[in-house]
């Protein structure tokens, strides 16, 4: 009975790695979407969300099944939950990347301001790369990396807050970019949230490793 929890156990993060991949391929569909204004790319990231809010679907269910039938404790629980929790949290990131593509779309045809969009680009490459990051400390549980990923969500937020202002002072200057403006702001805010959500997997992949649950990176959002 025991080889068989293993083998279902690993099956759960063997599932949770592949829904990682497909939302870590949808922020860098979303992203070179938004940089090339290729609204054809920005269609295929909403079309192929279906896909990741089943595996986030499919997972959950195995979960409480293994927690039905099994009804495991301690370490064994906290593996269970730190997936149906963190699954939670990918899907999460990956509407946003649905997300980013709606406002790609959207902003087509406007007015842009090239300044703006290089700083949006910037702050989702930070981001992609956090998401990656993530999913690796993951892998190997490394706790240590899994904090200091978290700590660098406090940029990511800085970064936000300075789009959304810029955002503004552009618009008040220029009416002509407004429409394009407040997609800007949204995106920003879009990338503010998924690096708020890879702290949650951070903090989940503490809470595995030792049981604590943990908050990282408490302060204002914008």
């Amino acid at each position: 009975m025991r080889r068989v929890f293993e083998e279902e156990l690993k099956s759960l993060h063997t599932h949770f790695l592949k829904m990682g991949v497909l939302v870590n391929e949808a922020i860098q569909k979303s992203v070179d979407a938004f940089v090339t204004h290729d609204k054809e790319l920005a269609q295929q990231v909403i079309d192929e969300d279906a896909a990741i809010n089943k595996l986030e679907n499919d997972l959950e269910l195995e979960c409480f099944e293994l927690i039905a039938l099994q009804q495991p404790v301690t370490t064994d629980l906290r593996k269970i939950v730190t997936v149906m929790k963190a699954s939670a949290d990918l899907e999460r990131i990956g509407d946003h990347a649905v997300s980013i593509a709606k406002s790609t779309i959207k902003v087509k045809g406007t007015k842009h301001d090239a300044d703006i969009e290089t700083a949006i680009a910037e702050a989702a490459l930070m981001v992609m790369a956090m998401v990656k990051e993530v999913l690796d400390a993951y892998v190997v549980m490394d706790v240590e990396r899994a904090r200091a990923i978290a700590a660098r969500d406090t940029e990511i937020d800085e970064r936000a807050k300075n789009i959304y202002e810029s955002c503004i002072e552009h618009m008040k200057q220029d009416p002509e970019i407004i429409f394009g403006g407040t997609n800007y702001m949204r995106i920003s805010t879009y990338l503010e949230r998924i690096g708020d959500y890879v702290t949650n997997i951070s903090e989940w992949i503490i809470y595995l490793d030792s049981g604590e649950v943990v908050e990282l990176n408490v302060h204002h959002k914008i």
